[in-house]
């Protein structure tokens, strides 16, 4: 299991026990969370695919919808491969490495998603109260920089607080209460102070949870303001749409996100901690596809083109 190191053994592998204290759910989590991880996969693949082929949706916005999907795909690979290993296998192991990595990969894929909301708020805010300059104000330049600094943003968040996770000494004690790699259940394994985490964590929760949701927050006064003094039912019924599918998806990520790491810390995992981690981790970005394909009119009307188009070759 380990060698010596001082007066610890230092661990090898870690045991994600997770929901393991409930063997009747594991074949039906299996279940679900394969169908789940299958939407997921065709769901995003799909819109990443419409975007690129529908010279239409060529606008910043679909830009940032693109790498959001793109974004899903790779956090819930990340995570959901091994959970699934995990409720079918007897040893529920997984390497030092291997965690290290998941943890790396969920943190800062999560930490991106939190900046790149933040961003198409910000776009949308662009779009609807200054529509004139819009071409203007968000180039392809400004909107490829945005998005390159959410990756980047998140990516320097991650490797921070991994690498300094995964030198804490945990004097043995390898039994994870939780599905995966999780950060805050792993640092409970830790027998050395773990105050400089928490301060670093705290400081992440601030900069890349609240101070975003401020700012798409704020940029939402003003877009419903904008909405609201739009004379055309129609102008405000499309302006509304467009918004509302992202406000949604802001909602979900947003609202299980602080749940999980806003709450006052308990030494013990509850199993609400482990389903909003399932809701976090799986339920959003199966959902984030299909609320932006039925709230979106320009992505129906895009995939009915594509489809008519292929339909036409076949008939031909």
């Amino acid at each position: 299991m380990g060698m010596e190191m001082g007066n610890h053994s230092a661990v090898t592998e870690f045991l994600l026990v997770g929901l393991s204290h409930y063997p009747e759910l594991q074949l039906l989590l299996f279940v679900i969370c394969l169908i789940m991880y299958m939407i997921i996969l065709l769901g995003n693949s799909l819109l990443i695919l419409i975007i690129t082929l529908d010279s239409r949706l060529h606008t910043p916005m679909y830009f940032f919808l693109g790498n959001l999907s793109f974004l899903d795909i790779c956090y819930t690979s990340s995570s959901i491969p091994t959970m699934l290993v995990m409720f079918v296998s007897e040893r529920k192991s997984i390497s030092f490495i291997g965690c290290a990595l998941q943890m790396f990969l969920s943190l800062g894929l999560g930490s991106t998603e939190c900046v790149l909301l933040a961003v198409m708020a910000y776009d949308r805010y662009v779009a609807i109260c200054n529509p004139l300059r819009y071409p203007v104000i968000m180039s392809r330049v400004l909107y490829v920089h945005m998005a390159a600094w959410s990756w980047i943003v998140g990516c320097l968040n991650s490797s921070l607080q991994t690498a300094l996770a995964m030198v804490l000494p945990f004097c043995g004690s390898n039994v994870v209460d939780h599905v995966t790699c999780e950060i805050l259940a792993l640092l409970k394994l830790a027998c050395s102070d773990i105050s400089r985490n928490v301060f670093i964590m705290t400081i992440a929760s601030i900069v890349l949870l609240l101070a975003p949701l401020l700012l798409i927050f704020i940029s939402y006064v003003f877009i419903l303001s904008s909405i609201l003094r739009i004379n055309s039912a129609d102008g405000r019924k499309k302006a509304f749409s467009t918004c509302s599918a992202h406000l949604t998806v802001v909602i979900l990520f947003y609202g299980s996100a602080l749940f999980m790491y806003m709450k006052p810390k308990s030494k013990n995992t509850n199993v609400s901690d482990e389903i909003i981690g399932l809701s976090y981790g799986v339920v959003t970005p199966m959902l984030n596809p299909i609320i932006y394909s039925l709230r979106n009119k320009e992505v129906k009307e895009a995939v009915k083109k594509i489809l008519s188009r292929h339909l036409h070759l076949w008939k031909t």
